[in-house]
């Protein structure tokens, strides 16, 4: 085994809760300080308690000098040394600490401050705890603290975060009733909630109450709806409200975003010329956008086109620029273009970042360029640009793709030491790699280190692991470990069933191979083409044509098209048979249908035909064939050659041959 044991846990530690109660025997002695015992106590200045605290990096000593002063004689607490307190702790997620403190201010007598009051209002955002910012707010007067507009805008805010919305409307009702007027930015807020709802009517009269107020939207409100617009499939009725608004960037970059989203590309070059013409500069986002979609639709001429423009207009492409560039590049294989991007962008002082090298490294992987991808690792760490976790995982799942174990292990070990947690990706890759050995039962301790670590398996890894055990003709375990995942929170999907459905017919279980069949159509899983060919493999396997053929009646009621491999299978089925007649039939019959057998299919008839009827038959298929530009291969060749052989001897064997050949020249 090439993994180095236990390198990769890394076990969160759980925080303890900071002790914050204000104790009178302090333990520590601040010999920076001015010494309180004096025979004359010598108050210290705020500014000076201010700067300790904004200067003491760990929050337990920060917290003990904050006891140690409110327990002198030589300074009192201020709304400013409370509030840099505060916020040290909500950085740290000390929640339980923030409302000891407020409650100290209510009992020392210090005004809570509209700041201050932010600062707990953020901080319970960055917690996730909106519902708690909502309740401390309703005590805002108890701490001295009278709700202001900011206030609100900031709850409201933390409130949007969290998908609240049936908070909202109550708590801008309560705005209202306090006498506070909304601003634009508690407009935008509520222009958020209502384009998150779809509710686009909703948004439009918004824009007009503004107005009619004389708070007038700003770029972002009018960005916020446009972009809604563009994610729902509005592009045409954005542009509408675009070509009716004073011109601005932001609101054109989201409108071009929408169109090359949509594959619209025409449309995205027709809004770059009509920005110019209203006055508008392009910057380099609105270039960055368009470049990414020509780059992805591999128009790369194009692409190239609008970098010159992006020049000659004086607008300097960034990082971004060149990355999409180089994954439009990569995607279509053209990876000696992508590099020479690449070192153009170095020459040019652009520096590439994570994204970049991942882009090009993925590229290299997926068209299993394991030696360049290792090679241009090398190169980012050289230019100084640290790998991270997407960078290993991507390598991982190169070597796994390619089979390379001992490459994945030694990438592994390398993320690992490095100090760079293992993600998902990660790990499943690191699964695939050793399923593809036959090595599952380390693959099983790696899936169990993946869930000690925090690190929760997905439904992917399940069918990683479940295609290799299938593959390896490892049924039973694939069957336990299918049984398992619900238990890991994972709900098996479409795939996981194919994966499980080809091992089952494979190992010749067909009595659980169709309870899951039932289980699937239970559970509403809806049945793609892969679904239909294994379970219709499964039943010509087994010869049970006549429910193979009803299977494909109800697939082709439910949309789904009979394909090239299905055909095979019939006609693979029907010749096993030596029914070759009734596979004759179905060829000329699924043909009307623009469906056509490959080598497989024809080979699988050709010998049908043979055996059954005479070479003279099977001559007329292989003329077929080679018409349609399938010619045979060798192993086709070969039965007929040995079929010949011994019905009509050497002599008349080759000559029939010769003739045969002479007549495909021919045609």
């Amino acid at each position: 085994m090439y993994l180095k044991e236990g390198r990769s846990l890394l076990l969160k530690l759980h925080k303890p809760s900071i002790p914050f109660v204000l104790s009178s025997n302090p333990t520590f002695d601040f010999q920076a300080q001015n010494k309180a015992n004096d025979k004359d106590s010598v108050f210290i200045e705020e500014s000076e308690v201010l700067k300790r605290l904004d200067c003491e990096k760990d929050i337990m000593m920060a917290l003990d000098y904050f006891k140690y002063i409110s327990n002198s004689n030589c300074f009192k607490h201020t709304p400013l040394t409370y509030r840099m307190m505060i916020e040290k702790l909500g950085v740290q997620g000390e929640m339980d600490a923030v409302q000891y403190l407020l409650q100290q201010m209510k009992v020392e007598g210090v005004t809570c401050t509209e700041d201050l009051f932010i600062s707990v209002i953020k901080s319970y955002s960055r917690v996730g705890a909106a519902e708690q910012a909502l309740k401390t707010f309703y005590r805002i007067q108890e701490f001295g603290c009278a709700p202001t507009v900011r206030i609100y805008n900031h709850l409201l805010d933390a409130l949007l975060c969290e998908n609240r919305f049936r908070m909202i409307t109550p708590l801008y009702g309560n705005m209202k009733k306090d006498g506070l007027e909304p601003n634009v930015y508690t407009y935008n807020i509520l222009l958020k909630v209502l384009c998150k709802n779809n509710s686009f009517s909703g948004a439009r009269r918004l824009l007009e109450e503004m107005s009619k107020k004389g708070c007038e939207p700003d770029d972002v409100s009018y960005t916020t709806v446009v972009s809604f617009l563009c994610k729902n499939g509005k592009v045409e009725e954005a542009r509408e409200l675009v070509s009716k608004l004073v011109p601005c960037v932001p609101v054109y970059n989201v409108l071009i975003g929408g169109y090359c989203r949509e594959g619209k590309i025409k449309e995205a070059l027709e809004l770059l010329d009509e920005m110019i013409d209203r006055g508008v500069r392009p910057n380099v986002i609105t270039y960055t956008v368009v470049l990414n979609c020509l780059a992805d639709a591999g128009e790369f001429a194009l692409a190239l086109a609008i970098l010159g423009k992006m020049f000659v207009r004086g607008c300097e492409p960034n990082t971004q620029t060149f990355t999409s560039l180089i994954k439009g590049l990569s995607l279509k294989g053209r990876f000696v273009e992508a590099v020479d991007v690449l070192f153009q962008m170095l020459s040019d002082g652009i520096l590439p970042n994570e994204v970049t090298y991942n882009t090009l490294i993925h590229g290299f992987c997926l068209a299993g360029n394991m030696r360049d991808a290792f090679s241009l690792l090398d190169k980012m760490e050289a230019n100084g640009c640290c790998p991270n976790v997407t960078t290993y995982a991507t390598l991982i799942n190169g070597c796994a793709r390619s089979g390379d174990l001992i490459g994945a292990s030694e990438v592994w070990n390398k993320m690992v030491s490095l100090g760079c947690r293992p993600n998902v990706v990660a790990y499943t890759s690191m699964i695939d790699a050793l399923c593809k050995s036959s090595m599952f039962d380390q693959a099983y301790d790696l899936l169990e280190t993946m869930m000690r670590d925090k690190c929760s398996p997905n439904t992917v890894t399940f069918n990683v692991f479940i295609k290799g055990l299938c593959a390896k003709g490892r049924v039973d375990f694939a069957v336990e470990l299918f049984d398992e995942m619900e238990m890991h929170g994972c709900e098996p999907n479409v795939t996981t069933y194919n994966e499980m459905l080809d091992g089952l017919f494979k190992a010749s279980n067909e009595e659980r191979a169709f309870e899951l069949v039932a289980a699937m159509e239970k559970r509403g899983i809806k049945f793609n083409s892969v679904t239909y060919n294994t379970i219709i493999h499964g039943l010509c396997t087994c010869g049970k044509l006549e429910e193979a053929w009803k299977l494909v009646g109800r697939m082709v009621i439910r949309g789904v098209k009979p394909d090239d491999f299905m055909l095979n299978m019939f006609i693979h089925a029907y010749c096993k048979q030596g029914r070759v007649e009734s596979a004759a039939r179905i060829l000329e019959s699924m043909s009307k249908i623009g469906l056509h057998p490959d080598i497989v299919g024809y080979t699988s008839l050709i010998c049908g035909v043979s055996e059954e009827i005479d070479l003279e038959a099977a001559s007329v298929y292989i003329h077929k064939m080679i018409s349609e530009g399938i010619f045979p291969n060798f192993s086709l060749w070969s039965f007929l050659v040995r079929s010949l052989f011994s019905k009509i001897g050497v002599v008349e064997t080759t000559e029939h041959m010769n003739a045969v050949l002479a007549s495909n020249v021919q045609s």
